[in-house]
């Protein structure tokens, strides 16, 4: 297992970002570079939550389909119900915080707990490089946020 913290800022509003992070359309993959549209997937989506299947081509394809939700305000949960790479106890949280200046500062918390010798790997290099690869990967998310219609 391995949990990783990363806190990024923003100029965009928490509302924005809650918005871009929760837009299950086809602007997703301008937000998220990662993303693998053969990975994407839908199943349900409301107001408050959303079930989605999303992956990166990494290591020949990771995929999870996770259970969103944003009913808090300011929180952002994500739960691993499956994966080919992560145990269901996997999860990832954003808590979005004015920061005084009309921005949001994102405190991102990524709990890893590896399914099979893909999963192992992956948390092997989390353990090494995940700081800074997931703290670079969202501040990329949030200028993409920021330079998205609408900011």
């Amino acid at each position: 297992m391995v949990t990783i913290h990363v806190t990024r800022t923003t100029t965009a509003p928490p509302e924005r970002v809650t918005a871009a992070l929760t837009d299950f359309s086809g602007h997703r993959f301008e937000i998220f570079a990662n993303l693998d549209r053969r990975h994407f997937s839908v199943h349900q989506a409301g107001p408050t939550s959303a079930e989605v299947t999303e992956g990166a081509s990494f290591l020949g394809g990771i995929w999870e389909r996770i259970r969103y939700d944003w009913a808090e305000p300011g929180v952002i949960r994500l739960q691993c119900l499956d994966s080919n790479a992560f145990t269901p106890e996997s999860s990832w949280l954003y808590r979005l915080d004015r920061d005084g200046t009309g921005g949001t500062r994102v405190d991102l918390t990524i709990t890893r707990i590896p399914r099979g010798i893909k999963g192992r790997v992956l948390v092997s290099m989390l353990r090494v490089l995940g700081t800074k690869a997931l703290g670079d990967d969202l501040a990329r998310t949030l200028r993409a946020i920021e330079a998205a219609p609408g900011n």
